[in-house]
């Protein structure tokens, strides 16, 4: 016998290297063992078939023998499939190059096509395909044996488009019988596309019906024939609307199933006239990007400069199937009000190493030829040290158009703001309906509630466009202010911001000073909490703010709500802030910008500057309104999924509540309803934990590029460092907040060390979001490595009127507890002393 080569069981594959059971023996493993319905087979190790020469070895016919025998396959008719060594693979697919043999029956048929399989390999075909892709060594073939289904239909599907890229299609093609007359492209089936709608379920969009004039069956003594497709039955649909949705629905679970953040596989699937079964699954090879034209032949730019202020860690399933839509949802509104050409099925968002990154090519493609803003000018507004597109110079035509596009956005942006302001309020209504809401005990009525979550999230364009388009009218007041202080634009901005009408962030800041006045002045030896004064004043405070915590876009993060000793226990240090001063410091950065611009610009100029001051701050603030609606639908869509986890629990599902968030909704729904057995569950939890914490351990950059054509892989360019002059004592980054301010420098790099800052200290910080707002109260200036000026601490900052300077990676290294720095809110100018 050949070595330690025995037969390898399906069970076997799933963990198997591809050396010994090929791409296709191991993903057909993997899919039965994340409870995919698979036939069961087992797998010839490659090995073997490194000694073809001599044709099937005496040792691997009695093995072959005895496998038939024990699983009482003698007389069943087979698939004998090549799983070639690096066949199926992410970068090479061998689609069509290597040999699979249909209807096979008895061990001796069987003998003889695995020698026919394992002579694809050395074809001149199969030789050159393996040179241009310049795969070098002995290739070596491990063989898939599993029974033929009795197919009434079959087919192939991808779970994208597999010709121009977008993923937010699927393409599935049908034949009656046997899936031979598609794969060759000897006969046209029906075509089927596949769209997904606001509560994820894959619906058909359209159907195209195909000639399906030949079709394959088995031949009587083994083999495979061909034979007409009687005229009736051809001009049949192969699949009925319902049919077609529960196969697009089942190969959805399948690719995500395998790789939930590139959930893009070519499938290859068989009805029996019962159900549906899978028979291969290999990720599409050099799909498209999917882009605008003018992009298509420039490195797709991939940053975390503003999502890892909101997302600064790694994902969870979970919380990528909410962003991967919800970027889109949130950065399309704009440019649709201004009438732009938004590209169908792009996607800005993606995940590497389990972080969010948007796609900052497109972004800023968008914004240069919709409004004519500059792709550096850009990058300033949404933060980050990522390179730019190529643009050129616009034509007296393309003016005219960004022109006409920017008088759009205005003429419409107050009715879809006012629009949004009603969602905003719609939307923290349903939260708060769905606040103590219990859960039904049957899946229909929790599919329900949860529809009541989601239905908001996805449909609400006018919350959608306040989050993700609020930057707007900053955006022209800052383009106004740098024409008139050119170099200075950000620091003036940031005055005349300050001391404004305060957002629900910032009122959610007095409010915790107000709570801090309170606490102080209960007896010495008493709780707070037991003071009924106080006691009032936290639970309004929490029936207001409670959806809000640290990291609180995360759905797995706890509420405030859920752990109120996170806030009683900064309450004291709170107590000790001059809220007077804080006031006073922001009306006089206001008074001083006012002042200046009196001096040095002509009288005309200040109206318009103060309704664009005006249309700033109001936008910035319903910014922060939608943002505290969206977080209080996660927040209600966190209770509940935590409800459901508690139920799996109680059925052996999950070892905890918060388990869940491993998971898919989709997936939570078909094991709810019998489609996802308890065992398949449960692997694609242990591989999603050890995804995660793999995750976890690793460092991501602050962006990546993606070369247009035939690269599978980001590539990271070099680190950024902290801008520094030769002293190497100063360090420059966008100024977001106002004054200037000197003390010691405090480091946190989560909101929950905040005990450790201390009134008047410098808070250094990777990233911010509102749930560091407590500690912005305390501290007398902030410095944070990444972030813009439309972050949202930045916002909070300038309405603090906090010396603040942002878009600085590495600071957190570069500086030490204690050090004492001086924060220049005006020049971007963090000095070390």
């Amino acid at each position: 016998m050949s070595g330690n080569l025995s037969l390898i069981s399906a069970a076997q594959a799933a963990s198997a290297v591809t050396e010994q059971v090929g791409g296709k023996g191991r993903q057909l493993g993997q899919l039965q063992r994340y409870g995919l319905p698979v036939p069961d087979f087992f797998v010839i190790p490659a090995g073997w078939s490194r000694q073809r020469s001599g044709g099937v070895s005496p040792d691997l016919q009695q093995l072959l023998h005895a496998e038939l025998v024990a699983r009482g396959w003698q007389g069943t008719a087979l698939a004998v499939r090549s799983s070639a060594v690096g066949e199926d693979a992410a970068a090479a697919s061998f689609a069509g190059i290597y040999r699979s043999c249909l209807n096979v029956v008895g061990a001796q048929a069987l003998v003889g096509a695995v020698a026919e399989v394992w002579a694809s390999l050395d074809t001149p075909t199969a030789t050159a395909y393996r040179q241009r892709l310049q795969i070098d060594g002995e290739p070596a073939m491990a063989v898939v044996v599993m029974p033929l289904l009795a197919a009434e239909a079959s087919g192939i599907a991808f779970t994208c488009d597999p010709a121009n890229g977008r993923d937010d299609r699927m393409v599935v093609h049908a034949h009656w019988g046997l899936g031979e007359t598609l794969v060759g492209g000897e006969a046209a089936g029906d075509e089927y596309v596949f769209a997904e709608d606001t509560t994820d379920v894959w619906r058909l969009l359209e159907s195209r019906p195909g000639s399906k004039e030949t079709m394959s069956v088995p031949a009587p003594d083994g083999g495979t024939q061909r034979q007409p497709v009687p005229l009736a039955r051809a001009q049949v649909r192969v699949l009925d609307d319902a049919q077609a949705e529960a196969l697009a629905a089942l190969l959805r679970d399948a690719a995500l199933a395998c790789d939930f953040v590139a959930p893009f596989y070519d499938l290859e699937w068989v009805w029996d006239g019962g159900q549906f079964w899978l028979t291969q699954a290999r990720p599409v090879t050099r799909r498209p990007h999917h882009t605008y034209p003018a992009l298509a032949a420039q490195p797709a730019i991939w940053t975390r400069g503003n999502t890892c202020e909101v997302m600064p860690v790694a994902l969870q399933a979970m919380d990528w199937n909410f962003s991967r839509r919800g970027c889109n949802d949130l950065l399309e509104q704009g440019w649709k009000l201004a009438g732009y050409p938004v590209l169908p099925g792009v996607q800005r968002a993606g995940l590497f190493d389990g972080r969010l990154y948007l796609e900052a090519s497109i972004m800023q493609w968008e914004a240069w030829d919709c409004i004519g803003l500059l792709p550096e000018r850009f990058n300033a507004l949404m933060g980050g040290h990522q390179s730019v597109i190529a643009t050129t110079p616009p034509t007296w035509r393309q003016r005219l158009t960004r022109g006409g596009n920017t008088l759009r956005y205005l003429r419409h942006a107050p009715a879809m703001g006012r629009r949004g302001d009603a969602e905003v309020a719609q939307a923290l209504a349903i939260a708060r309906e769905l606040r103590d809401a219990p859960l039904p005990d049957n899946n229909a009525d929790i599919t329900a509630l949860l529809f009541r979550v989601l239905k908001p999230a996805r449909e609400f364009v006018g919350m959608f466009f306040l989050q993700g388009s609020g930057g707007g009218s900053l955006s022209l007041l800052l383009d106004t202010l740098e024409r008139a202080f050119p170099g200075e634009s950000e620091a003036i901005g940031s005055a005349l911001l300050a001391g404004g009408e305060p957002s629900v962030t910032a009122q959610q800041g007095y409010a915790l000073l107000d709570l801090a006045r309170l606490a102080k002045a209960v007896a010495p030896g008493r709780l707070p909490q037991d003071a009924p004064e106080f006691a009032r004043a936290f639970a309004t405070f929490l029936d207001r703010y409670g959806h809000r915590g640290h990291y609180e876009t995360y759905l797995r993060s706890p509420r405030w709500s859920e752990q109120p000793e996170r806030l009683l226990e900064q309450l004291p240090a709170l107590a000790e802030v001059d809220a007077v001063a804080m006031r006073a410091r922001q009306q006089a950065a206001a008074d001083a910008a006012w002042e200046r611009i009196r001096r040095e610009l002509p009288f005309w100029y200040r109206p318009l500057l103060r309704a664009q001051v005006k249309a700033a701050n109001r936008d910035s603030n319903r910014r922060e309104a939608a943002r505290s609606a969206i977080i209080s639908l996660l927040a209600a869509s966190r209770r509940l999924w935590l409800l459901i986890g508690e139920r799996l629990v109680g059925e052996g599902a999950l070892d905890r509540p918060d388990d869940i968030f491993h998971l898919l909704p989709s997936e939570v729904e078909r094991y709810a309803i019998g489609l996802l057995p308890l065992a398949g569950l449960r692997a694609r939890l242990a591989e999603r934990r050890a995804l995660f914490a793999r995750w976890q351990a690793t460092t991501p950059h602050e962006w990546l590029t993606l070369a247009p054509t035939g690269q599978t892989a980001p590539q990271p360019p070099a680190e950024t460092a902290p801008i520094k002059p030769a002293d190497g004592r100063r360090f420059r980054g966008v100024a977001t907040g106002t004054g200037v301010a000197r003390g010691k420098v405090r480091r946190l790099r989560h909101p929950s060390e905040g005990l450790a800052l201390q009134p008047g200290e410098i808070l250094v910080a990777p990233s911010t979001d509102p749930g560091w707002t407590p500690l912005f109260l305390k501290a007398g200036g902030l410095v944070v490595e990444t972030g813009g000026y439309l972050s949202h601490g930045a916002i909070v900052a300038r309405e603090f009127g906090l010396p603040a300077v942002v878009n600085l990676p590495g600071i957190l290294a570069a500086l030490h507890d204690g050090d004492e720095v001086e924060v220049d809110g005006w020049k971007g100018v963090v000095r070390l002393y």
